[in-house]
Parts: C-alpha cells; structure tokens; sequence
C-alpha cells in the first residue's frame, strides 16, 4: 500500500501540522481523529486496513489530518467560547487552503468524503456543511454537531459559523443550499448513544431545508472503534 508523510508549518494555524496519505488514486477520504488524537490515531487502529481494498486498488485515497481541539480549540476549556471557535474557523481555512491544494498536488481525483467518529464526526460534519463545493459525502459516526455542548450554552457570532445547529436553519443561500442538497450525508449512531436524540434532531433540521441525508441507528451503544470499523466499511460507498 503506497505510503506518504507530509508535515509543514502551516500558516492558518501557526504551528506544525502533519498529515498522513495512504493510497495512490481514487476518491480522496480525509478522517478526522477523536477529541485528543493525532493523525496518527485511524492508523494504529488500523482503519486504513479496513479499507485495505479500496486504497491498493487506488479506488480511495484516506488523508488522515491532526486536530487542534488541544491547542486553543474545543478542548482548551481555559479559553473563551469564542477564541475556542475562532480557532476551527482558522482549523476549516487550513484544510480548505492547505490539506485540500495538497491532495491535488497528489491526486486530480475530485470526489471529496470526509469522516470521523466521535469528536471527529463534528469535525467532519463542519468542514463539509462548510464547504460543500469541496465535499461530497460526509459520514458522522456516533458525533455530536452541537457545538454549544461545549460552550455552556454560549453562542456569538464566531460560535454560530462553526455550529450546524446554528447555521444550517439559517441556510438561505439559494447555490449554498443547491450545493448542500447534493451532498451525500450519513449520520451513523448507536441507539443508546447519548447523542441519538441530537442525531434524530440534526437529521430532521437538515429535511426542513431539503437537504436529504441518511440517518442510521445501529443497535445498542456503537460508540467505539469495532462498530466505527464496520460503519466505514459499510458507508464509504454511500448510505445503504
């Protein structure tokens, strides 16, 4: 399986950034990793060999990107909700400017999937409601895409750009949202996940602006990595 490590200092975030590609062709998949890991953390739990097939055949290529949720970010829970949220605005400006150009470099493929689990199914959800002239397909394993669950309750004007449960029934570009609609959306979650009933909400917030999307509810708590192995597997091809 072909093999590439990429690290340099990115400018948007103003510090070292790395990012690891496997795969040499096809659809690009860029995964995001839980609420205190690296890109480091889908390849020791071997999820690209999950996916072994598709990256040999060159029918995907998974770029496996660092988060910042420990460095000013989600988790940096010293600093304001505010200064938290500007951070993913510069985190969503660095993969859009950086990650993005540098996949093109790799590969023309233009069929964008992001996916994470966990906190990182926030992470892929924001990038991809973000930028929907970029991705195509999102999948959100066990996620939380409320924001405000980390701020108290807090919202501004930085918040709001970086919360879907803000900005999506707020939706009222008419490319934006024909763009949106086009996307392939799948929401994965257990049914007694503590996140199903945001999952059901989110889902349905989504409906309301006619943006179609797919929500899955796996039997029982499904929110670890044997159940986010077999939800990928199932999903990287779209919603079943």
């Amino acid at each position: 399986m072909h093999f590439e490590r990429h690290r340099w200092h990115s400018p948007n975030l103003g510090r070292e950034m790395e990012t690891l590609v496997f795969g040499h062709a096809g659809a690009k998949l860029l995964v995001f990793p839980t609420s205190y890991g690296t890109c480091h953390e889908w390849p020791d739990r071997r999820m690209h060999l999950v996916l072994r097939d598709h990256l040999e055949n060159g029918w995907l290529q998974m770029y496996c990107v660092d988060q910042v949720h420990t460095d000013g970010g989600w988790y940096t829970k010293q600093a304001h909700p505010g200064a938290r949220a500007w951070r993913q605005l510069q985190y969503d400006a660095y993969l859009r400017d950086e990650v993005v150009p540098l996949s093109y470099h790799r590969n023309p493929n233009d069929f964008f999937i992001t996916a994470g689990a966990s906190f990182g199914a926030y992470d892929a959800m924001v990038f991809g409601l973000r930028n929907p002239h970029i991705v195509k397909r999102i999948i959100g394993m066990s996620g939380m895409y409320d924001i405000r669950n980390q701020t108290n309750g807090f919202s501004d004007g930085t918040v709001y750009q970086v919360n879907p449960f803000e900005f999506i029934p707020n939706e009222h570009d008419p490319e934006r949202l024909a763009l949106l609609r086009q996307q392939d959306i799948i929401l994965a979650i257990g049914e007694t996940d503590y996140h199903i009933e945001q999952n059901h909400e989110f889902s349905g917030m989504l409906w309301n602006k006619g943006i179609g999307n797919a929500l899955r509810v796996w039997k029982g708590f499904a929110h670890d990595w044997p159940w986010w192995e077999r939800m990928l597997r199932l999903y990287v091809k779209g919603h079943d």
